[in-house]
């Protein structure tokens, strides 16, 4: 699952691997995001495509359709969702991405459970497949988008069984057309998924158990 990750670096950090300036409508900022704990129910700059440019908007951290009833889903399993009731239409319409530096995952052990940070092993940032209720710039707190998972790879089962759907940036870029088919989009996640073998983990402060904890000390490695 993904229920919480950082998203530290600055926009152009993530965006130089996904596309050329032209090619977005996403006003230059230099600042850092700051965000080393990043949790749902929060806005979270999501990444998108209208009128052929990709756009950066804040969108809640959370799904929940008026008939839902029940607290925000913040996961979508990918096996699914392309063909659910709840998820079908933004499988379809809603495809979004969500950038990172890496996510948290926690795991029982003799005090409790452990939490681990988990990101490339070479350093780069990841592309996390969403999707979402459009339009996402409206910038309301009524329904926003989720975070696909996958089971994860053979080296992660070891932290946990599933891990959120990491594409690769040329998968993460065509994701996002809008004329791409639901079909297409299922061959996008089919064959540009960024398998197992390229992440690598360490142990962090159970720090950032607490969401008001935000600092670049959270991802950095602790003797477990």
């Amino acid at each position: 699952m993904c229920g919480r990750f950082s998203q530290s670096m600055t926009r152009e950090d993530y965006l130089a691997l996904l596309s050329e300036e032209a090619e977005r409508d996403i006003p230059y900022d230099p600042k850092p995001i700051g965000r080393f704990n990043v949790a749902p129910g929060t806005k979270v700059l999501l990444l998108s495509e209208r009128d052929e440019q990709l756009h950066l908007d804040p969108v809640i951290w959370g799904y929940a359709p008026g008939w839902w009833g029940k607290p925000p889903l913040i996961n979508a399993r990918v096996e699914t969702a392309a063909t659910s009731r709840m998820f079908k239409p933004l499988w379809l319409h809603g495809r979004a991405i969500v950038f990172a530096d890496g996510w948290f995952e926690w795991k029982k052990d003799g005090e409790g459970k452990q939490p681990y940070f988990i990101y490339r092993t070479d350093g780069q940032p990841i592309f996390m497949a969403a999707i979402g209720s459009k339009p996402f710039e409206r910038g309301d707190d009524t329904e926003g988008f989720l975070i696909l998972t996958t089971a994860a790879g053979k080296n992660l089962t070891d932290i946990h069984v599933r891990q959120p759907l990491v594409l690769s940036p040329e998968a993460a870029r065509v994701w996002m057309q809008q004329d791409i088919s639901g079909m297409e989009a299922e061959m996008i996640v089919e064959d540009g998924s960024v398998s197992a073998e390229h992440f690598t983990w360490h142990a962090v402060s159970r720090a950032v158990g607490n969401v008001k904890n935000q600092g670049s000390e959270l991802i950095k490695s602790v003797s477990n």
